[in-house]
């Protein structure tokens, strides 16, 4: 069968990145590429941090800042999306270019910056969405030019309780200046604290129980993984994602961009990426829910990080060059590797790479 976007491809990519992606977000919201067949894999249903996945391949943050087609985006088969990020106050960005493709690395270098049009406008599409469709988490940062980090993450998660499924706490981009330095342990311990107190107070306010998620960078040392496992499990959050995009610059083959500044994703984050998703794995027992994203781009990589301790995982880089018929493309192949290896389900194959 004929892939349209890999017959589109050269078209597309003779556009500046950025104008492409909105160009792609457009066509989604207008309902102008076809939704993905209706194919249920029952191997492939999960459950984590109390949530019901039909399959754990989902769209990581960044790819919808704004929630306004997050509908769109789960009829191509993810089994969940998660927009944003989004800070409290509307901010532009970095200047552009800011968003650069290196093809023959399939990888993509960004220093957007958490453009975004601020939670008012984030919330009002957000809470429009079909929630039949599908889990639809939220991802919180801060405005780069807030005096507390603190209040901002506070403000985003109390916005954002009514009506998300699960809420990711990003303190790992590294395009907003002094971000990752709240991956550190007493940073860290004060806003998971504060953040903590704040969701009891909304669940009291709202009966229901959100998820929070933590997103941390592939760029940590040992002690500083060993930290982060401490504090994310004496303040019981639900869930990790691992990682975000890296600040080096592992041997690249692309002509043009490998020098430019922001963080890489894409298939060179692979192996690093994979093994701070063991290490996590390892560091909290498999006790915590661990979503593995970098360099995802076929199902043999999809594999690789449910083995080393995913128990879901996000594409995104993926998608620039492969379109999204590599969700279903992947969906159908990991039945099968599941299959070859004696796994009726998903959930039996997480983490058996990772030596006890």
């Amino acid at each position: 069968m004929v892939n349209t976007f890999t017959l589109m491809r050269p078209f597309i990519h003779l556009l500046p990145p950025e104008t492409a992606h909105n160009l792609g977000l457009c066509a989604l919201k207008r309902r102008l590429l076809p939704s993905a067949p209706l194919t249920h894999f029952p191997e492939l249903e999960t459950k984590a941090f109390g949530l019901s996945f039909a399959n754990p391949i989902g769209l990581a943050a960044g790819f919808d800042k704004n929630a306004v087609a997050i509908d769109a985006l789960l009829r191509q088969g993810f089994g969940f999306v998660e927009a944003g990020t989004v800070t409290p106050r509307p901010q532009a960005g970095n200047p552009e270019p800011r968003l650069f493709r290196l093809p023959e690395d399939k990888a993509v270098i960004n220093r957007l910056g958490f453009n975004n049009q601020g939670l008012t406008a984030f919330v009002e599409h957000y809470k429009k969405r079909d929630q039949s469709l599908g889990i639809a988490g939220a991802n919180i940062g801060r405005n780069k030019d807030t005096t507390d980090a603190v209040t901002d993450y506070v403000l985003g998660l109390k916005a954002l309780y009514p009506y998300a499924d699960y809420i990711t706490v990003n303190i790992s981009s590294p395009n907003t200046q002094g971000l990752r330095a709240l991956q550190q342990r007493e940073a860290l311990t004060k806003l998971l604290g504060t953040l903590q107190k704040t969701r009891q107070d909304c669940r009291e306010a709202y009966s229901r129980y959100v998820p929070l998620l933590l997103k941390i960078a592939p760029d940590l040392e040992t002690g500083e993984m060993e930290d982060i496992a401490d504090v994310v499990q004496a303040h019981n959050i639900d869930g990790m994602i691992i990682s975000n995009t890296t600040i080096q610059r592992p041997a690249l083959t692309s002509k043009y961009h490998t020098q430019e500044t922001g963080g890489l994703s894409g298939k060179p984050l692979f192996d690093l990426s994979t093994e701070r998703l063991k290490q996590m794995y390892k560091l909290t027992s498999g006790t915590i829910p661990l979503i593995g994203v970098g360099g995802i781009s076929n199902a043999a990589d999809a594999y690789r990080k449910i083995r080393a301790g995913a128990t879901l995982l996000q594409l995104y880089t993926a998608l620039v060059y492969e379109g999204f018929s590599a969700v279903r493309t992947i969906e159908r192949e990991l039945v099968s590797l599941l299959k070859n290896d004696g796994f009726s389900s998903i959930e039996q194959a997480v983490g058996v790479d990772v030596a006890g």
